[in-house]
């Protein structure tokens, strides 16, 4: 499996490969400038692992590179790392398909919390809870926190703060609660855990 990261501009890709590169040693990571060359690429690479993508290259706009990568690879994880606010385009993004917004200025540390996260397998995430395994549905200590924290009705910024991690971090550990329940926001993540008794209350 290889790690894709597509960047126009040089020394950012080098940033996000070498942080790559550390927080995964022996993985293979493919650099691109452009959307254009990923076909080929993949091609000759081997299948994605995980992708890693800037919002603004020179054959795309807007988030068309979102909607391109999760049209052809749906079940690969997508990570946008952007120069772009959050503000401005991280809810078209999600909607879009990208599973975390990570915005380029949060810096080497945050980001690569949040992409060696996003690496995890569920197991490596959290162990699982025993009692749960007479579920469908096997939640690690973490996704029950968040869960309850979603109830309790904390901002990212919130649970961040109770956990001690950065917001980014919180953003991929939601993506792992969401793609765990099937689910694709707070709201229906609260409606799953109520009708499913993951919730006390």
């Amino acid at each position: 499996m290889v790690i894709y990261v597509i960047d126009d501009h040089p020394l950012m890709r080098d940033a996000v490969v070498m942080l790559l590169r550390r927080i995964r040693p022996g993985s293979e990571v493919v650099e691109l400038s452009q959307l254009s060359d990923l076909d080929r690429v993949v091609a000759v690479k081997g299948a994605p692992e995980l992708f890693c993508l800037d919002l603004k290259l020179p054959d795309t706009v807007g988030i068309s590179g979102v909607k391109l990568l999760k049209g052809q690879y749906p079940d690969v994880p997508l990570a946008v790392i952007s120069a772009t606010p959050a503000s401005d385009v991280e809810e078209w993004c999600r909607e879009a398909g990208a599973d975390v917004y990570i915005e380029k200025s949060a810096g080497a540390a945050e980001i690569a919390s949040a992409l060696r996260t996003m690496l995890l397998t569920d197991s490596q995430a959290g162990d699982l809870d025993d009692s749960d395994l007479k579920t469908e549905t096997k939640l690690s200590k973490r996704q029950k926190q968040l869960i309850v924290m979603l109830d309790e009705g904390l901002s990212n910024r919130d649970i961040a703060e109770r956990l001690g991690i950065s917001e980014h971090t919180v953003k991929v550990h939601l993506w792992r609660l969401f793609r765990r329940l099937g689910v694709k926001s707070r709201t229906q993540t609260l409606h799953y855990a109520r009708m499913n008794g993951l919730l006390n209350s």
